[in-house]
Order: C-alpha cells, then sequence, then structure tokens
C-alpha cells in the first residue's frame, strides 16, 4: 500500500535554510528526505531528531550535481515512501573572487553544484509529480541575482540560472497541477554572518529596511506556504524575503 502521507525532498539539508526547512516539515508530519555532502554524524542526528518527533526522515549523503546520484536518490525516496510531493532545490556553494582572479574551475563548480543540481532533481522528480496530478517545485536562489554582487559572478550566474530555469519548466507544467517557484533569500542568519564583525554587520543593516538580518526559519516559513494549497495559483514567481532590500 502506497503511504499517503505527503513526502518532501530537500538538497543540501543539514544546515542553516535547508535545515530550517526539513524541521518545519517535520512539524507538519511529512515524510522528510534530504541530501547532504559532508557531515554524517550532522545528518544522522537531524534524522533521529525527526524520527523522534513522529515524522520519518531519510538523509542520502549525494553530490548533487551528479546527476546519477540524483536519479538514484530520487528512485530510493519513491521506493521508501511511493510518492514525491515537494521539491525544494536548495543544495549550493560559493567561491567568491573578482572576475580577473576566478578560475574556470572556481566558475565550473558553482554552477554544476547549484544550478545543475536545480536540473538534476527537478528532471528525475517531476515525473511522479506528474502522475499524482500534484507537485511543488521550490527552488533557493538569492537577492544577488536580482541585483549582482561583485566578487560572486559564478554565483549570481548560477543563482539567475535557476530563475530563468524555474519558469520554463512552471510553464511546462502548469496544467498539470505542478508550481514552480523561486524564493531570493537576502541576508540570513548563518555560520557566516555569525563571524562577523561589528563594523560589516552595520553595513549590511544599512542595505535593508527593516535593520535586521532574516532568519532561516523565515524561508522556511515562505516554503511551507508556497507548498500549500493557499498557494495553488502561484506558479513561475521570484518571491524575494529580504527585509525589503531589494524593493
Amino acid at each position: 500500500m502506497v503511504n499517503q502521507t505527503k513526502t518532501i525532498l530537500v538538497t543540501g539539508g543539514t544546515r542553516g535554510i535547508g535545515r530550517a526547512i526539513v524541521k518545519e516539515f517535520a512539524k507538519e508530519g511529512f515524510n522528510i528526505v534530504f541530501t547532504y555532502n559532508a557531515s554524517d554524524e550532522l545528518a544522522q542526528d537531524l534524522c533521529r531528531e525527526i524520527d523522534s518527533s513522529g515524522s520519518k526522515a531519510v538523509a542520502f549523503k549525494a553530490d548533487a550535481s551528479d546527476m546519477n546520484s540524483a536519479e538514484e536518490v530520487i528512485n530510493k525516496t519513491l521506493e521508501k515512501f511511493g510518492r514525491i510531493d515537494i521539491l525544494v532545490n536548495n543544495a549550493g556553494i560559493t567561491k567568491d573572487t573578482l572576475i580577473l582572479r576566478m578560475t574556470g574551475d572556481d566558475f565550473d563548480k558553482v554552477i554544476s553544484a547549484n544550478l545543475k543540481s536545480t536540473f538534476n532533481y527537478t528532471k528525475f522528480a517531476i515525473k511522479s509529480m506528474i502522475n499524482q496530478k500534484w507537485g511543488r517545485i521550490i527552488n533557493i536562489s538569492s537577492v544577488v541575482a536580482l541585483i549582482g554582487n561583485p566578487g560572486q559572478s559564478n554565483y549570481v550566474a548560477s543563482k539567475a540560472g535557476m530563475i530563468g530555469f524555474s519558469k520554463s519548466i512552471a510553464k511546462e507544467v502548469a496544467t498539470r497541477n505542478i508550481t514552480v517557484n523561486v524564493i531570493a533569500p537576502g541576508f540570513i542568519e548563518s555560520d557566516m554572518t555569525a563571524k562577523l564583525n561589528e563594523k560589516q554587520k552595520e553595513a549590511i543593516l544599512n542595505q535593508i529596511p527593516q535593520r535586521k538580518i532574516g532568519l532561516p526559519e523565515d524561508i522556511a516559513r515562505t516554503v511551507k506556504f508556497l507548498s500549500s494549497e493557499d498557494a495553488s495559483y502561484i506558479t513561475g514567481q521570484v518571491i524575494a524575503v529580504d527585509g525589503g532590500m531589494t524593493m
């Protein structure tokens, strides 16, 4: 018998925004599947936390940029839970430097990890969504995709690519009760922002009308909204969750 509990798959689920999304949907009783690239211990701890809450969690150590790996994760998810209802493409890396110092490898690795991974998981998950005539795909981009940022041309290109990709797929599957949307986070609390000194934090806050840095949970709650029936008439859109930074 197929498990009728909805299943969410989040790439890059052990830290920051990905972790917040996983925990938000665990509270709602979803089957949770997430990928991670490095820390087995973090992944195992998160699975135990979710299982103890009453939801079911499965973690896959996988290189999101590898197409064969993505197909394997999708197939194993379908074997385990019988369905994929929500896909959140969140995995990503940075290799920041000015264009004059950026190597071809710096560019290729960021495009592959951020943009190619989105293609990989969308390609293999969407067939299941089409068959069940319901699905939600949410791609985590960035406000820098909308405004640019010096020293991040590779990252910005990957995140802007996600927007164009999402709009195209949204049109392909709009009649199948599948929506595809993008969230563009602004400055969000993370390991990186925790290391900033007061002068750096002040410079960031000066760019944000709300004068505060966002929380990973702000993104998770937006993902939850876009995944709900309340958002069934929203597709192909980019929602900046940024305290007003890009308005």
